[in-house]
Protein backbone atom coordinates (compact mmCIF):
# COMPACT_ATOMS: atom_id res chain seq x y z
CA UNK A 1 0.00 0.00 0.00
CA UNK A 2 1.77 3.67 -1.02
CA UNK A 3 1.67 6.14 1.65
CA UNK A 4 0.16 9.57 1.57
CA UNK A 5 2.30 12.19 1.37
CA UNK A 6 0.20 15.04 3.19
CA UNK A 7 2.25 17.43 1.81
CA UNK A 8 1.33 16.87 -1.52
CA UNK A 9 -2.80 16.50 -0.71
CA UNK A 10 -2.47 19.74 1.18
CA UNK A 11 -0.84 21.13 -1.82
CA UNK A 12 -3.94 19.38 -3.89
CA UNK A 13 -6.51 20.65 -1.98
CA UNK A 14 -4.86 24.30 -2.35
CA UNK A 15 -4.92 23.98 -5.95
CA UNK A 16 -8.77 22.73 -5.97
CA UNK A 17 -9.68 25.77 -3.74
CA UNK A 18 -7.59 28.33 -6.32
CA UNK A 19 -9.76 26.96 -9.20
CA UNK A 20 -12.97 27.27 -7.44
CA UNK A 21 -11.61 30.87 -6.45
CA UNK A 22 -9.93 31.87 -9.82
CA UNK A 23 -6.97 32.85 -7.32
CA UNK A 24 -4.26 34.75 -9.26
CA UNK A 25 -1.42 32.02 -10.30
CA UNK A 26 1.28 34.11 -9.00
CA UNK A 27 -0.45 33.88 -5.43
CA UNK A 28 -1.03 30.16 -5.90
CA UNK A 29 2.52 29.78 -6.45
CA UNK A 30 3.48 31.91 -3.31
CA UNK A 31 1.35 30.16 -1.51
CA UNK A 32 2.02 26.48 -2.44
CA UNK A 33 5.49 26.51 -0.68
CA UNK A 34 6.97 27.44 2.54
CA UNK A 35 8.62 30.75 2.73
CA UNK A 36 11.06 29.47 5.57
CA UNK A 37 11.78 25.85 6.76
CA UNK A 38 14.05 25.20 9.81
CA UNK A 39 15.62 21.96 10.46
CA UNK A 40 16.97 21.43 13.71
CA UNK A 41 19.37 18.54 15.36
CA UNK A 42 19.17 18.31 19.01
CA UNK A 43 21.67 16.14 20.84
CA UNK A 44 20.34 14.69 24.45
CA UNK A 45 22.36 12.95 27.11
CA UNK A 46 20.26 9.87 28.15
CA UNK A 47 19.69 8.76 31.48
CA UNK A 48 22.01 5.57 30.32
CA UNK A 49 24.55 8.05 29.53
CA UNK A 50 24.05 7.16 25.82
CA UNK A 51 23.89 10.34 23.32
CA UNK A 52 20.53 10.41 21.18
CA UNK A 53 19.93 13.21 18.26
CA UNK A 54 16.36 14.10 18.48
CA UNK A 55 15.05 15.91 14.79
CA UNK A 56 12.46 19.16 14.86
CA UNK A 57 11.08 21.64 12.14
CA UNK A 58 9.96 24.46 11.97
CA UNK A 59 7.48 25.31 9.27
CA UNK A 60 6.66 29.04 7.99
CA UNK A 61 4.43 30.45 5.43
CA UNK A 62 3.92 33.76 3.65
CA UNK A 63 4.04 36.66 6.35
CA UNK A 64 3.28 39.32 4.15
CA UNK A 65 0.22 40.40 6.52
CA UNK A 66 1.89 39.67 9.66
CA UNK A 67 2.54 37.14 12.05
CA UNK A 68 2.31 33.68 10.22
CA UNK A 69 1.03 30.29 11.09
CA UNK A 70 3.20 27.83 11.12
CA UNK A 71 4.02 24.11 11.84
CA UNK A 72 6.96 22.82 14.67
CA UNK A 73 7.31 19.12 15.91
CA UNK A 74 9.35 17.40 18.01
CA UNK A 75 9.14 13.54 17.94
CA UNK A 76 10.48 10.68 16.30
CA UNK A 77 8.18 9.37 13.70
CA UNK A 78 7.26 12.94 12.59
CA UNK A 79 8.47 13.77 8.72
CA UNK A 80 9.13 17.21 6.82
CA UNK A 81 5.85 16.65 4.63
CA UNK A 82 3.25 16.30 7.52
CA UNK A 83 4.84 19.46 9.48
CA UNK A 84 4.66 21.13 5.82
CA UNK A 85 1.08 20.25 5.72
CA UNK A 86 0.40 21.26 8.79
CA UNK A 87 1.82 24.76 8.60
CA UNK A 88 -0.41 25.53 5.48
Amino acid sequence: MAKVNPFATAQKQLDQCAKILHLDPGVQAILRVPSRELHVSIPVRMDDGSLKVFQGFRIQYNDAKGPCKGGIRFHPDETIDTVRALAV
